[in-house]
């Protein structure tokens, strides 16, 4: 059985791999196979039958995404005013501009739109798309009917190599489209409560989260007792999620199993003690029956309470399980207990594959049965409790590399306290707080997080807390896992040591780097703005970091930081910013806090915070120059003399760069302008030739000048712009410039990265992203 199921969830999972959906007539084998497995020879028959539960879970996987995806946004209706009545499906979230929110929409009563039923909306304060005043937008509550006009788009996010993909979170969460309300006299609550199942867990939670705000007002740690009492994640400070990250107790701040575990056996424990004093009720149901019941509602209230994510999801089903055998008298062995939620899970959901917390979450349960399970002897219990913890530890290792390429170093000691800290006394006293109408519960829990919090801000501040690096090769993660099954073999196995080996490649098998002479560039998708990253044999140059996108997240560190890391870049021998303009600037300081940088060239005013951050800063001027491995890098613009005119716009001083390889040549030129495109061709024309051209200003109107573009004769453009951006960049007559020229065109919007390699075997080897790891779910 247990074979059976993981080859189901494999089949689930080499069905999220594939670009697109399979017939749905090639089922019709599966009967036959089954039928094949029945009259072969013993082992063929094991074969088959592994080979039809893969099979199935393939094509059940295959089903539920034709399901899934059929309710779908038109993209003619992308963008347009549409007027809908529905439900606040959850929580609203509190943002930097306002409130975020899903919608389950019940009729649309714009005349031939379609909606997807579930979307999810934002209600803005103030921003691009209205302008309106905190008293004039809408109060939403979790289970509202609501009439809105509100404007939508398809799912649509970044794409860049050991990137997040925000398009499969949306589609695991069913949202199929998502969009903002628009401010209109029509907008209005129809209903206050609409009570359904769903809907009043909403409620539930919007109002917990209430008491907790009114309780604990504005000290730091309230986020972090929110987040542990209705999931609420996005309520714990960046700063504070460094710290947790840093410290590796980040798993303690979702609702993880343990929490769910320990709550459960709390309730089960104390009813089962005051069931067993009764002989009226132990006659009619005995205590253990009654207490195996109370122990998971009360799991299920914990997990619904939370919002449901897949490790309550997996801890509720296996304490399920267990429930189920103690009410049949049957027993039931660990494994049997942990494929069983397994199968769960993925038969409800089956895009839990795509969530870290799957494979965290299930490996730390399946490492803690390897290490626990039917050994011979028993140790004392604190010995006992440090196996375990070190075997979690090292079990979980190459899933982190693979995922995340970091892992905490001070983790075991992190865990050691915060684990019992948290789990036995902050969990509880939260709770409790969440469910009684007293106050002391959840101030005592905040002053016991704030003292846990200062033991871990100090281990987070260690030096060498984090192992960082490249992310390894599927095969070295393989061989890892294959070594840590070895290493923790039972004591006195020989040569268990040897596990150790299979460590080696996943650490020493380093990803490829350019030769000498030769000129790597990745144009990353930021969205609306520019981050391009440039490799030599020997150095590292980052060209713009991208948008700020909140108070707390930016491109440095959701995209280019991550990127830098997985590709084995551990140092940039320089960094341009090239003008002040937020859509180039906004992951400067994220970059510069997370990586050590030689120097920073820019046209910063002197006041711009960014150069605080910076070990050695200068200005960028038309004239600079230096060579790396082979490769000649040049500055454009600006004149140094217009430093002087405060009358010049941010674009006419942006530091315009050429990189001249034996193999291509490549021109950066920020967000310059027509003035700015004549003033250099003016200056320099002969070195305006190039292979590559990174459109100037996002394809924008006011640039590439026909004078210009002719004079670059560029074979391949790149235009990087957001989805949908409201600029409407690039402009179509731009775009049909370039065309007439016989460039090679692509966006970043809809290529994602644009990944290029100039050297002597490569030509110009160019990947896009979008089509080198396209899934079903993306658009090409």
């Amino acid at each position: 059985m247990r074979i059976n199921i993981l080859a189901f969830v494999l089949g689930i999972w080499l069905l999220q791999q594939q670009a697109v959906l399979p017939n749905l007539a090639w089922t019709g084998l599966l009967p036959l196979l089954w039928l094949a497995s029945r009259f072969f020879p013993a082992v063929s028959r094991e074969v088959l039958a592994k080979v039809f539960f893969l099979g199935l879970g393939f094509f059940w996987a295959a089903f539920m995404a034709q399901q899934r995806l059929q309710d779908a946004l038109s993209t003619a209706w992308e963008g347009r005013d549409v007027q809908v009545v529905g439900v606040v499906a959850s929580l609203p979230v509190e943002t930097e501009r306002g409130l975020r929110f899903t919608f389950d929409v019940e009729r649309v009563k714009t005349l031939e739109a379609v909606v997807p039923h579930h979307i999810q909306l934002a209600a803005y304060s103030e921003g691009f798309s209205q302008k309106t005043s905190d008293a004039a937008r809408p109060d939403f509550h979790a289970g509202e009917r609501w009439q809105l006009t509100v404007r939508l788009k398809r799912p649509h996010g970044n794409a860049n190599p050991n990137g997040f993909d925000f398009e499969a979170w949306l589609l695991e969460r069913n949202i199929r489209a998502s969009g903002y309300v628009r401010q209109e006299d029509g907008n209005r609550r129809l209903e206050e409560r609409v009570y359904r199942p769903g809907y009043i867990v909403e409620m539930l939670r919007e109002r917990v989260a209430q008491r907790f705000q009114a309780v604990l007002g504005e000290r730091p740690y309230a986020g972090v007792l929110k987040a542990l009492a209705v999931g609420e994640q996005n309520a714990i400070s960046a700063d504070q999620w460094k710290v947790f990250l840093r410290t590796g107790v980040n798993h303690l701040m979702s609702i993880s199993g343990l929490h769910v575990t320990l709550i459960s056996s709390l309730v089960f424990a104390l009813v089962y003690g005051l069931w067993r004093r009764s002989q009226m009720l132990t006659l009619r149901l005995p205590a253990r029956k009654a207490a195996a019941v109370a122990g998971v509602l009360a799991a299920l209230f914990y997990a619904l309470l939370s919002g449901f994510g897949v490790p309550t999801q997996r801890t509720l089903y296996m304490l399920s399980v267990v429930a189920a055998a103690l009410w049949m008298g049957r027993a039931s062995s660990a494994s049997s207990v942990l494929a069983l939620a397994l199968l769960a899970v993925v038969l409800l959901d089956p895009w839990a594959v795509f969530a870290p917390g799957f494979w965290l979450s299930f490996g730390a349960v399946a490492v803690i049965l390897y290490v626990g399970v039917g050994r011979i002897g028993r140790a004392h219990w604190l010995r006992e409790w440090a196996n375990v913890q070190w075997a979690v530890t090292l079990g979980l290792v190459p899933a982190l590399l693979l995922m995340f390429q970091q892992v905490s170093i001070v983790s075991p000691l992190a865990n050691a306290f915060a684990i019992p800290v948290i789990s036995l006394v902050v969990v509880p006293l939260t709770l409790a707080g969440a469910i009684l109408p007293l106050d002391f519960p959840l101030l005592l829990a905040h002053q016991v997080m704030a003292w846990c919090m200062a033991a871990l801000e100090w281990l987070s501040q260690m030096p060498d807390a984090v192992w960082q690096q490249h992310a390894p090769p599927v095969w070295t993660v393989l061989a890892a896992v294959l070594g840590i099954l070895w290493l923790l073999l039972p004591r006195g196995f020989p040569a268990r040591w040897l596990g150790v080996a299979g460590f080696v490649p996943m650490f020493l098998v380093l990803p490829p780097q350019p030769a000498q002479g030769a000129l790597w560039l990745s144009v990353l998708d930021v969205g609306q703005g520019l981050a391009v990253v440039v490799q030599t044999q020997n150095h590292a140059l980052l060209y713009d970091t991208g948008p700020r996108y909140t108070a707390d997240a930016d491109s440095g560190s959701r995209i280019v930081v991550p990127y830098l890391r997985a590709t084995g870049i551990k140092r940039l021998d320089g960094l341009i910013v090239t003008h002040d303009d937020s859509d180039h600037s906004g992951g400067a300081a994220s970059v510069l806090d997370a990586v050590p940088v030689g120097w920073l060239a820019s046209s910063l005013p002197a006041d711009s915070p960014i150069l605080s951050h910076a070990r050695k800063s200068l200005p960028c001027f038309a004239g600079q120059s230096w060579e790396w491995d082979g490769v000649r890098f040049e500055m454009l613009h600006p004149a140094w003399e217009s430093y002087a005119d405060e009358r010049l716009r941010k674009n006419a001083r942006g530091c315009t760069l050429k990189i001249n390889s034996p193999y291509g040549s490549v021109l950066l030129p920020a967000d310059i302008e027509r003035e700015s495109e004549a003033e250099i061709l003016a200056r320099t024309p002969d070195a305006l030739a190039a292979t590559l051209l990174v459109a100037p200003h996002h394809g924008s109107k006011t640039s590439s000048t026909e004078a210009f573009i002719r004079q670059v004769n560029p074979s391949i453009v790149i235009f990087t712009a957001g989805y949908r951006n409201h600029f409407g960049h690039p402009k179509p007559e731009v775009v049909e410039r370039y065309r007439v020229l016989g460039s090679r065109l692509y966006r970043s919007d809809q290529d994602g990265a644009v990944l290029l390699r100039f050297g002597k075997n490569d030509g110009d080897a160019l990947q896009t992203w979008r089509q080198e790891r396209h899934r079903y779910w993306q658009e090409r």
